[in-house]
This record gives C-alpha cells, sequence and structure tokens, in this order.
C-alpha cells in the first residue's frame, strides 16, 4: 500500500511539471502566472533528486555508508571537521552563490522568458547538479584534493597545468564581472553607496566582538548584524534625502571603481576573522532569509509575467548584449545551469567537512538545485516588470542614447512602449534619481523584487525601502565573491610563485600577501576599469567572457569526471558526465569563435577593435578600448585552446583503458571503515 501511495505521488508530481512545462512552453497570445515557473522548476528538481541524482548515487558512484570521509580520518579541529550535513549544506550553497544566478538570467530575459527558464531547469538536473555532486564525491575519496590536483593525477601534467591557469582566469575574470555589476548598480545611488559601506564596519564589529567582547555567542552577533544592516538601509533613506550629505554619497562609476579596488585589496590582506569572516556570516543569513521572502512573496501576489516567452530579439540584434538565443543565451545564464566555479568549492572546503559519503548527494547536487531555484526567482523578477521598463533600466546609453527621451523613443519604437515620465516616478518610487541605462542586471532584479515584496508585503509606500535592500542584498552575494576570491587567487599565486622564489609562496608573510594581493586586484581591477569605461555598458563585453571562461571551467571539471568515471571501469555510465560536457564543448566553442572573429562588431571583439581604428578621431581613447577589445580575444583564443589541449588529452586516456592499452584504475585514498554509527543511507 505504501509503494502504491508513492508511486501515485511521483505520478502527480509528474503529471503536475509536465502541465506546469506544456504550459510556459506553449501558452502564446495571453500573459501567465509566473506561478507555472515555480511549479515547474519544484517538479522538475522533486524528480531529478528522487531518480536521477539516486541512480548516480547507486550505478556511476556507489555510495558508500561505510566508508571514512577525509574529515574523519584526518580530523585536526581546523581544516577537516566532521560536520551536520545541514550546516554544510548551508555553507556550500553560501559559497557557490554568487552574482551568476542573479544577473545571468536577468540579462537573458531579452529573449523572452522561455529558452532561460527551460535551460535553466534542464541544464541544472542534467549537468550543474551533475558536476558538482560527482566533483565533490571524487574530491571526498582522494582526501579533499583540489579541481587541479585531480587533473594532474587522472589526466595528466596538461591537465594539471590548464585547469591551474582556468581556475585563475576563472577566479579574474568573475571578479571583474561581479565588481562591475555592484558599479553600475550603485552609482549615482547615495542611499545604495550608504547601505552597502556601512556593511563593512558592521562585518568588523561581528568580528571583534566574536573574536574579543563575546566569543562563542553566536546568536547575539547574528542579532546585532541584523539591527545593524535594517539601521543602514533606514540611515541611507536619510542620507539620500539630505541635501548636504547626499553628494558625499553619490559617486561616479569611475570613483566607485577605484574604491571597489582598494576594498578588494584590504579585504585579502586583512586578517580572515576581521572583515571576510563575518561578512560571510552576514551574508549568509541576508541571503537565505531573502530567497525565503522572495519565495513567500511570489506564492502569495502569483505575479503576471509581462515579458513574452520570446521577444524579437532572438535574432541576435539585442540591446543589452549582442548574439542569438545559441550559444549566448546560454552562457549568459552559466551560474544558473551550470557553473565551473563551483567546481572549486566542491574541491576546497567543503569535502573536508563531509561527514558521511552518502551525504555528498544532498550536498553536492541539492545545493546546485538551490542555486538553480535562486535563477527561476531572478527570472521571475525581471519578467515581471513591463518590458519597456525592463529594458529601459538594462539597455546601455550607447544603444539607446543619454537622454530619457531619446531612450524611451528607441525603445518604444521596438514594440515594448515606456515613457520617460514613467521612469521618472518609477525612479522615486524606488528612491533613485534614473534608472535608465542602468546595466548589470541587479537594478532590473532589485526594482522587480521590490515590485514583488511591495505588492505583498507592505504596498507602494515601501518600495524604496525593498529595492534597497534588494541591492544590499545582491551587493552581499557579490562582495562576499569578491572577499572570498581575492583570497583564493592569493593563495594560488603565492602558491606558484613560491616555486620562483620560496618566501613568496608562504601565506603567512606579509610582503607576500601584500605583493600577491595587489596583482591579483590588480588583474581583476583591469577588467573593472575595462568594463566601467565601455560605452556600451562593459557588460556586453565582459559578462559574455566571463560566461565563456565558467563554462570551459565547467568542461574541465567535466573531462576530470568523465576520467575518472572511465578509470573506475564504468565507461558504460560515462555519458552521465560526457553528454553535458559535449554540450559545454558545443556551447563554449562557438561562443568564443563569435566573440573573436564574428564581423559584427558588436559581438566580435577584434571587429569592434577594427571599427574603432578605423573611426576613432586624434587623442579619443579609441586606442584603450581597441587594446582591451584585443585582450578581451587573446583572453578568449588562449584558454580555448588550453582547454581543448586537456579534452585532447582526456580523450587519448579514454582510448587507452578502453583498447586495453591503460589499466583502469584511480587514485583513490585506501578505504577504511568509518567509526560512526550506521545510518539509513538515503
Amino acid at each position: 500500500m505504501n509503494k502504491a501511495i508513492r508511486i501515485l505521488i511521483w505520478l502527480g508530481v509528474v503529471i503536475l511539471g509536465a502541465l506546469a512545462l506544456g504550459t510556459i512552453a506553449l501558452h502564446r497570445g495571453e500573459e501567465i502566472n509566473a506561478m507555472w515557473l515555480v511549479v515547474a522548476a519544484l517538479s522538475v528538481y522533486a524528480l531529478g533528486y528522487r531518480f536521477y541524482s539516486k541512480f548516480i548515487s547507486a550505478k556511476v558512484l556507489a555510495l558508500d555508508a561505510q566508508r571514512a570521509t577525509p574529515a574523519e580520518r584526518l580530523e585536526d579541529g581546523r581544516d577537516f571537521v566532521p560536520t551536520n550535513k545541514w550546516v554544510v549544506f548551508g555553507h556550500h550553497f553560501a559559497a557557490i552563490a554568487g552574482p551568476g544566478p542573479l544577473v545571468g538570467p536577468v540579462l537573458a530575459a531579452q529573449f523572452g522568458y522561455l529558452p532561460g527558464t527551460l535551460y535553466i531547469l534542464a541544464g541544472a538536473v542534467f549537468a550543474g547538479c551533475v558536476q558538482d555532486f560527482v566533483i565533490l564525491l571524487f574530491s571526498v575519496r582522494r582526501d579533499g584534493k583540489s579541481l587541479t590536483e585531480m587533473a594532474r593525477e587522472e589526466i595528466g601534467v596538461v591537465g594539471g597545468f590548464v585547469a591551474y591557469v582556468a581556475v585563475i582566469s576563472i577566479i579574474v575574470i568573475l571578479l571583474g564581472a561581479g565588481a562591475l555589476i555592484v558599479v553600475n548598480a550603485l552609482k549615482s545611488s547615495p542611499w545604495g553607496v550608504f547601505t552597502i559601506a556601512m556593511t563593512m564596519p558592521i562585518a568588523v564589529l561581528m568580528g571583534l566582538y566574536l573574536r574579543h567582547l563575546r566569543p562563542g555567542k553566536v546568536l547575539e552577533v547574528s542579532a546585532l548584524g541584523f539591527v545593524s544592516v535594517m539601521l543602514a538601509i533606514w540611515g541611507g533613506q536619510w542620507v539620500s534625502q539630505t541635501a548636504a550629505v547626499a553628494p558625499w554619497f553619490t559617486l561616479t562609476a569611475s570613483t566607485l571603481a577605484v574604491v571597489i579596488i582598494i576594498y578588494g585589496f584590504f579585504a585579502s590582506a586583512l586578517p580572515v576573522w576581521l572583515l571576510l569572516a563575518p561578512r560571510d556570516y552576514l551574508s549568509t543569513f541576508v541571503k537565505l532569509g531573502t530567497i525565503g521572502l522572495l519565495a513567500l512573496g511570489i506564492i502569495a501576489l502569483r505575479p503576471t509575467l509581462h515579458m513574452p516567452p520570446l521577444t524579437r530579439f532572438v535574432d541576435g540584434s539585442g540591446p543589452i548584449f549582442a548574439g542569438t538565443i545559441f550559444p549566448f543565451a546560454f552562457i549568459t545564464i552559466a551560474c544558473g545551469a551550470i557553473s565551473g566555479f563551483h567546481s572549486l568549492i566542491s574541491s576546497g572546503t567543503t569535502p573536508k567537512l563531509i561527514r558521511r559519503e552518502h551525504e555528498t548527494r544532498m550536498v553536492g547536487y541539492g545545493a546546485m538545485m538551490a542555486e538553480s531555484m535562486v535563477a527561476i526567482m531572478a527570472m521571475i523578477a525581471a519578467c515581471v516588470l513591463q518590458p519597456g521598463t525592463y529594458f529601459a533600466i538594462n539597455s546601455p546609453a550607447g544603444v539607446v542614447g543619454q537622454m530619457p527621451e531619446a531612450a524611451a523613443a528607441t525603445i518604444s519604437g521596438w514594440g515594448f512602449p515606456v515613457t520617460a515620465a514613467g521612469m521618472h516616478a518609477l525612479a522615486q518610487a524606488v528612491g533613485e534619481q534614473t534608472l535608465f541605462n542602468r546595466t548589470g542586471g541587479a537594478p532590473a532584479f532589485a526594482v522587480g523584487m521590490a515590485h514583488i515584496f511591495s505588492s505583498s508585503l507592505g504596498g507602494q509606500a515601501v518600495m524604496a525601502i525593498w529595492y534597497h535592500f534588494a541591492i544590499m542584498f545582491e551587493a552581499l552575494f557579490i562582495l562576499t565573491v569578491l572577499d572570498a576570491g581575492t583570497r583564493v587567487g592569493r593563495f594560488m599565486l603565492q602558491d606558484a610563485l613560491g616555486h620562483v622564489w620560496k618566501p613568496l609562496g608562504r601565506t603567512g608573510w606579509y610582503p607576500s600577501i601584500l605583493a600577491t594581493s595587489a596583482l591579483i586586484v590588480a588583474a581583476w581591477g583591469l577588467f573593472l576599469w575595462q568594463g566601467v569605461k565601455d560605452p556600451l555598458g562593459g557588460i556586453n563585453s565582459l559578462w559574455p567572457l566571463f560566461g565563456i571562461c565558467n563554462q570551459l571551467l565547467a568542461a574541465v571539471a567535466l573531462c576530470v569526471a568523465t576520467t575518472i568515471i572511465v578509470k573506475m571501469g564504468k565507461a558504460r555510465y560515462s555519458p552521465v558526465t560526457l553528454a553535458p560536457l559535449a554540450w559545454l564543448v558545443a556551447v563554449t566553442f562557438t561562443a568564443s569563435w563569435h566573440k573573436m572573429f564574428d564581423p559584427d562588431p558588436r559581438i566580435g571583439f577584434l571587429a569592434h577593435a577594427r571599427q574603432l581604428a578605423s573611426s576613432a578621431a586624434p587623442g579619443h581613447e579609441a586606442s584603450r578600448f581597441i587594446f582591451n577589445d584585443r585582450l578581451d580575444a587573446a583572453v578568449t583564443g588562449i584558454l580555448v585552446c588550453m582547454v581543448a589541449l586537456i579534452l585532447l588529452e582526456s580523450a587519448l586516456v579514454w582510448m587507452r583503458v578502453l583498447s586495453g592499452r591503460l589499466q583502469a584504475g584511480v587514485r583513490e585514498t585506501p578505504f577504511v571503515p568509518t567509526r560512526f554509527v550506521a545510518e539509513e543511507q538515503w
């Protein structure tokens, strides 16, 4: 009877999911309710976790609850610590949830809600969750080794070197793109600048409170942090409305870029307990709380999606970024479906915390599902806006014009009505001076989120509060990655330079800390400055470059995973990782070719450089833009060639194993039985 009930329940989930997906995919002519996206997502995730992840657990990975993990065998109270699975889940989600799932879907909404939504769901279940899960398990079975170490051991020297360069590249470009999103969200916004600026002394206060004043009082410091953040948002409103104070916090994009670069340096160089750890903690409960509130707001309001399923920009002429759905929608969404950055976390701190091997399923596969749900919510937040409003916020001045009237006329001419007066009223409602040309995705997400919240929790009177709460929420997401990413990049650089001169490899030696922090910050600061000065808002070039690098890193991770599966003697199950690998190679190599060589100057880096070279007047800044375009093309080309090398080396290993010329076998840590009491495996 119980089995029959379970079958009926899952059959109901299948029917409900199919109905929701059918409504999303086939409905035309009338606007649909956002709840259909939520129902489709929950149904797909439930089925994917229950059946596909269980198949991978049992058949591909053969999870063993009796096998001791490195957290148990190597427990040291510092890095290797057996930790409750829910705590590990929270840590892992907080670490992987950066700007990608918030920004990518918002930008991809220029094609309509349909392509992005379908890819987020399918990509997460069959690619992103799989990558995170298998890399986490393989790292657990190798004493928590990093992706680069696993690539070197299982594939070869070239694989290890390519993985190292890819990791450094993704960190640099991710941080540059993330910092640009913060700049575009906060420029000319005294309220937003004040609120975000106040989170820094709040974090320092929390760090000092926990370390010196009240050690171990986590609930007290949580309450202190929450109250302080709310006061910072309220104080930002007072700042923006006070003529004598507002100019101090009304910063240009260039000034903000310099401030964030300086902040990144100090975040990397200061002791971790003083800024990084409390900022991460502050960010974590704000993230989880806000996502929960947004879900409740969507359920309570059931907002309508005003964006059509497909827009006229599927032809590649989009104002936010140029290019057709294939491949550009997929590299734009990136993290909401699959993210190479996650493989760094799955082979970083998380495998050192896993208490039981079977918990890798919930942490690896489950946390990526949670991030994918964030991406669905971001898509909803963008698409509940009127399309004219969406394009007015996200389109750069170089495409629609500098003046509000000109921008409104251009966007209305596309068939998406909007007026300068209406945008001015919306800006006043959210406490901003203007919402035109706020590229980067964050302001559009914040407006959509404020619309949902104010319609269900407080009304229009508090829309400005909700908008700036959303801006703070997004900035905390991004600055958390900025903090940790700069520090991780510094560690990797120190490790490499230590082979040149040993003192540089000492992570506790302050001259090395300062020098390597400066190098990493200068690297991502170059991309940030490039984006700030770009007349097309930076996102047109920088976000596709980020997406390409991110997905190339995911391809490296899937090469490692496929190689290990083949060497385990389970080649028949290799399509589990080989299929998403083939998809990523097709998408990223195609996108890379277009970004380098497409003749359209809005797409191709080199075409844009040629256009500037032929039209630039003497004394113009064109020479710097030309250099930036050629740098972007060179970075893309080098990364594609290096990933092609690791693909080739991996394929050679696969063929040698399958032909019998190489004995199958992997370099796992020998089996040691766990001392923990046996628990139910699933």
